[in-house]
């Protein structure tokens, strides 16, 4: 008889977690190590910033990448200029949602995963863009030249090409 410590692990059912097992090996291909949280989500930090997938599993599969971030007191605090800004960064960019809860900004992007996806790809491009939009927005808040609100800053149409 053989040691059962020496058996293989063998990996968890198919039709236990199928979407998040992908994402896991993708995070860990990319050397982020990453964790499962109480909620079940995937935890993991990518420079030096705590990100988390959640998995939907189900007749369609929906990968969610996001990260939550506490508004700062140097940012304005008028409510529908950050609203604003939030619009605007998730009309500018594909993919990405922004959206605010309490004083927290949080930033998403999402997909609808297939068998046939490149979850590794879609992993990574997905971390790009949230860390992308996250500073999008504080620097659109903020502005480059003082001002502060939704296009402070930046170029509008009225304004002619940037």
């Amino acid at each position: 008889m053989t040691d059962p410590t020496s058996l293989p692990n063998f990996p968890p059912p198919a039709d236990e977690h199928p979407l998040r097992g992908r994402v896991l090996d993708a995070l860990i291909d990319q050397g982020l190590g990453p964790d499962i949280d109480s909620d079940g989500d995937v935890a993991f930090t990518v420079q030096d910033q705590q990100l988390f997938v959640r998995c939907t599993e189900g007749d369609f599969q929906i990968m969610r990448l996001f990260g939550q971030w506490a508004i700062s007191d140097a940012v304005p605090s008028d409510p529908l200029t950050r609203l604003a800004t939030c619009n605007e960064i998730t009309l500018q960019l594909n993919i990405v949602k922004a959206g605010l809860a309490n004083d927290t900004l949080v930033v998403t992007a999402e997909h609808v995963v297939t068998q046939q996806s490149d979850v590794h790809a879609l992993v990574n491009v997905s971390i790009q863009l949230v860390l992308a939009g996250v500073q999008m927005w504080h620097e659109r808040i903020m502005g480059s030249d003082g001002e502060s609100g939704p296009g402070a800053g930046h170029a509008g149409p009225e304004d002619g090409p940037a």
